[in-house]
């Protein structure tokens, strides 16, 4: 694939049409565009997918059985360093992990890696047996910015580092999404830096996966701007909320239940109908879990955290049934 000439004009001009944030003198509105959709494949069922980062106390047949009984459609497989699935024995262990989760009635089709370097051999390996499995879409890892170079002389880099990574993801026909995670050094926590990179690659291959508790704690009322500007290229969305408090002088970030922090989820959802965003959905349990607690027995964190979990899923799809979703 040929690489896009990448030029300040042509990112703020991205950027303008995105925001609407025409600069007088800066930008010629003439030459902005709209973004290029992927057209991704569209699900008939935005299914649900447990992150199998939160059931990694428990061996594969558990999970899945665990995740049935909560009521998902899928798991989430973290297949990555310290993950469920480790990297290094993924052509032995992934086979057994999906098998476990079909022979559970539930979909394999989603995992979360650490791979963002094509040309590494264990990545390859890795996509390549995921592939065979069935597996269709993955979290890829993320890039960070530094102080050196700056913002603008790093995207260029990144962006080839992303378009390398779609060309091999095409070679084993799986898709990568890259998530918008918050933080002050994270490629993507804007939402306009990646989905302007998505859409000068503009690959099939390689999308976002949209995370709106990280979205809104970086675009506070302006995500849904973030949104629409990236939403032809998502794959994949994320769910979880947050909210803010005040501790000791200074703002943080607590994980919560969903429903009971600051993302609206009536409005993304309903904006999500209206881009006929249809996609795999993983759910996150970034709060405190009953898995961490070492006082209790493994069958009491199982039945508590089936009882947490629970609470969480059937929220989620009252406001997919409220958004006319499912």
């Amino acid at each position: 694939m040929d690489q896009p000439n990448y030029t300040r004009r042509n990112f703020l001009g991205s950027l303008a049409v995105a925001g609407g944030a025409v600069s007088s003198g800066l930008i010629n509105p003439a030459q902005a565009r709209e973004p290029r959709a992927i057209h991704r494949p569209r699900e008939e069922k935005m299914s649900i997918h447990v992150f199998s980062k939160h059931l990694q106390f428990l061996d594969y047949k558990h999970t899945a059985e665990v995740s049935a009984e909560i009521g998902f459609d899928g798991v989430d497989l973290a297949v990555r360093p310290k993950g469920h699935v480790l990297p290094e024995n993924v052509e032995t262990d992934l086979p057994q992990a999906v098998e476990a989760i079909k022979n559970a009635g539930l979909e394999a089709k989603i995992m979360t890696t650490a791979i963002i370097d094509a040309d590494d051999k264990t990545n390859e390996t890795l996509l390549k047996t995921a592939s065979e499995q069935g597996i269709r879409y993955y979290r890829c890892n993320w890039l960070k910015y530094g102080k050196e170079p700056s913002v603008a002389q790093a995207i260029p880099d990144f962006q080839k580092k992303l378009a390398n990574l779609a060309q091999l993801n095409e070679r084993y026909g799986i898709s990568a999404g890259y998530q918008n995670h918050a933080g002050a050094q994270y490629m993507g926590a804007p939402v306009w830096d990646i989905a302007y990179m998505l859409q000068e690659i503009n690959h099939p291959n390689l999308g976002s996966q949209y995370d709106i508790r990280h979205a809104t704690v970086e675009g506070g009322l302006s995500w849904p701007l973030g949104l629409q500007f990236i939403h032809p290229h998502i794959n994949t969305l994320v769910i979880k909320d947050f909210r803010w408090e005040k501790v000791n002088g200074k703002w943080k970030v607590f994980n919560t239940p969903l429903g009971e922090g600051m993302v609206d989820f009536p409005v993304f959802f309903q904006k999500v109908k209206e881009m006929n965003i249809r996609v795999p959905i993983s759910v996150h349990f970034e709060y405190e879990m009953p898995e961490k607690d070492e006082s209790l027995s493994e069958s009491e964190k199982v039945k508590q955290t089936v009882a947490v979990m629970k609470k969480d899923v059937d929220t989620l799809k009252g406001y997919l049934s409220d958004a006319g979703l499912t």
